[in-house]
């Protein structure tokens, strides 16, 4: 690796390390609850489910990262609360469950005006996007730890317990199909604001691939929210769902031991090649860290994979095989 070559890891984030922390964090968590309230899956799924009778409740927590700085920086916050909302939703729904209730998180440095205004109205339309409410949340003045904003939030949702969808279904020869992301989503930012300060562009340049809008707004786009998920679980049968975030494909071994060929992947969007052509990232470490096109992915028997394109506007990207993660042959793992 050359000097100028960028890596995730190198950025401040490693995922290998992240993995330990969250093994070291857990391993102590053995208590389990019976009766309601019960757990139904263990912890690392995208998901937690309790038991509550005939259902599962549902509950993910995420936040939107530190794409917030580049919010700061373009004086733009009306779209990282549909981030916060989505990260959350699109977790729920790789489970199978449908969302109905979220609380958020705001810690702030310092109040100024406007500023809040705009963070509610990007809750308020996430979620509108997610047919759910939004039922309280917490906001706390935390100078001394917090510079400028972190937004974070839960979720709550519920699915039929004999409806969960946790990838155990999935065999060799399905079908993958994959959803289009709207760009970055809201992960990797640590190696995207590494790129941008090493490069000789700025946030509030115009995107040399696109003169009609800046990088920072480029990069600000909010992050897809799949609904349409819901759709196709109740109308086809589904193997397996992914939310590709953080770690990029790595992601898709939460639901499965067996492989992904991915021969023919979506075209990622113009600023995915930006940002590896500024950074001199690998294709091997663009897909362990970004979504690179695909923001979540739909496992289905080949008998109904046409019908779910269909429904979706998805692609149909490759096939299960026995093991590995493949994009056009690269092993990604």
């Amino acid at each position: 690796m050359t000097e100028k070559e960028h890596t995730y890891a190198a950025s401040g984030v490693d995922i290998r390390q992240e993995e330990d922390t969250i093994k070291s964090l857990t391993k102590k968590m053995t208590y389990k609850r019976e009766g309601i309230g019960a757990p139904l899956t263990e912890i690392g799924h995208y998901a937690g489910l309790i038991d509550f009778g005939e259902y599962a409740i549902a509950m993910t927590t995420d936040g939107v990262g530190s794409k917030v700085l580049i919010a700061n920086e373009m004086g733009k916050w009306n779209t990282v609360g549909i981030d916060c909302i989505a990260m959350n939703v699109n977790d729920l729904l790789a489970i199978g469950a449908e969302p109905v209730a979220f609380v958020d998180y705001l810690a702030l440095e310092k109040h100024k005006p406007g500023f809040a205004a705009e963070v509610g109205e990007g809750l308020a339309k996430g979620a509108e996007i997610s047919r759910m409410s939004i039922v309280g949340g917490e906001t706390a003045t935390l100078p001394d730890i917090i510079k400028g904003f972190d937004l974070a939030g839960t979720c709550i949702g519920f699915v039929k317990k004999g409806e969960v969808l946790t990838g155990e279904k999935i065999q060799e020869g399905d079908v993958i199909i994959g959803l289009k992301s709207t760009g970055v989503h809201s992960n990797g930012y640590s190696l995207v604001r590494k790129i941008i300060k090493d490069s000789p562009y700025d946030y509030h340049d115009y995107c040399p691939y696109d003169p009609k809008k800046t990088i920072g707004d480029d990069l600000l786009a909010p992050t897809a929210i799949y609904m349409e998920v819901l759709d196709v679980i109740r109308k086809y049968e589904v193997h397996g769902l992914a939310h590709i975030t953080g770690s990029g494909l790595l992601k898709l071994h939460r639901i499965t031991k067996l492989g992904f060929d991915i021969s023919d992947p979506i075209e990622p969007p113009a600023i995915f090649k930006f940002l590896q052509e500024q950074g001199k990232v690998s294709d091997l470490e663009m897909y362990k860290t970004f979504n690179m096109g695909m923001g979540f992915v739909i496992i289905v028997p080949p008998e109904v994979a046409p019908y779910v394109v269909g429904m979706t506007g998805g692609k149909v990207v490759g096939k299960m095989i026995s093991s590995g993660i493949f994009v056009k042959g690269l092993a990604i793992e």
